[in-house]
């Protein structure tokens, strides 16, 4: 009888075609439209995050692949203006849609490896900035710019949407209040001078000012305080998973979980001075305003 030899059977990590890469970029473009009067924006920049391993079997043909997501979004700009035959009539009595313009000058096109363990081998997580004009209300706040998040997942697609405020004059500089706190890295103190910052362990598809280094019952998006420019009253909202508490007490979800997808719900809870918050009973802050 001969001998059996031993063999291994080599199964392949789940992995996406370098295709679907552009193609989620095109999908992220479409759904970051901002439609003004004369003209619809699109996005200009766009970072895509990758598991490591996937980076790595992209990277050499990185340029490549730059080159073709720009010339695709290009093309999809000519596709988004180009008007079917049997609307031509129609628009000549209600008037022709404006065009979808490029915000930038040019495509910025960015991936890079995921460093926070987020992803798994053919996740893909796109992040897209586009900066919103300005209106009356907003003079004296800053650029505001909205950011749209979309992670593939196997077959699951979810998005993620927020507007950032740059404040761009010398009051930005102003600290309104502090936050004092002990995580694992030690006692941190950060100040607070703009009118919103989120708080939480943070991540690629969530972004903190105050990034806690704590266990995952803090979660990445943990909350957000949110101060009145009119009064100077300071807020909080409440958008984890374990639940936040204001000087012991639970405060009310900020958010509704719909089809998988978190929307905030308007629910926000006061913040006083020398409140104490609580993060999932992990990590404790104490919050100070600063009297001027």
């Amino acid at each position: 009888m001969a001998p059996q030899q031993n063999s291994q059977v080599h199964i392949p990590v789940s992995r996406r075609p370098a295709s679907d890469l552009i193609d989620a970029v095109l999908e992220n473009m479409r759904t970051n439209l901002e439609p003004l009067k004369y003209s619809t924006l699109a996005p200009s920049r766009y970072v895509v995050y990758l598991h490591p391993e996937e980076f790595s079997r992209i990277e050499g043909i990185m340029p490549v692949l730059q080159e073709q997501t720009r010339r695709a979004l290009g093309e999809e700009l000519q596709r988004l203006n180009r008007q079917p035959a049997y609307l031509k009539y129609w628009s000549r009595i209600v008037g022709t849609p404006p065009p979808v313009e490029n915000v930038g000058r040019e495509w910025q096109i960015e991936f890079l490896p995921d460093a926070d363990g987020d992803l798994g081998p053919g996740d893909i997580l796109i992040h897209s900035e586009l900066a919103l004009p300005t209106t009356e209300d907003d003079l004296g706040a800053g650029q505001r710019t909205r950011r749209i998040t979309t992670v593939h997942v196997g077959q699951k697609t979810t998005r993620r949407q927020e507007t950032m405020s740059r404040a761009e004059t010398a009051a930005a500089k102003t600290v309104y209040a502090r936050l004092r706190y002990d995580d694992n890295a030690g006692p941190h103190t950060f100040e607070i001078t703009r009118d919103s910052i989120t708080i939480g362990r943070g991540g690629i598809a969530y972004r903190a000012d105050v990034k806690i280094d704590a266990s995952v019952d803090v979660s990445r998006e943990h909350a957000r305080l949110r101060r009145d420019p009119s009064t100077g009253e300071f807020f909080l909202i409440d958008l984890s998973t374990l639940g936040t508490t204001v000087n012991g007490h639970r405060v009310l979800r900020g958010y509704d979980e719909v089809d998988g997808t978190k929307r905030e719900n308007g629910s926000e809870t006061p913040l006083p001075d020398g409140a104490r918050v609580g993060l999932a009973d992990t990590v404790f802050l104490q919050f100070e305003l600063v009297r001027s």
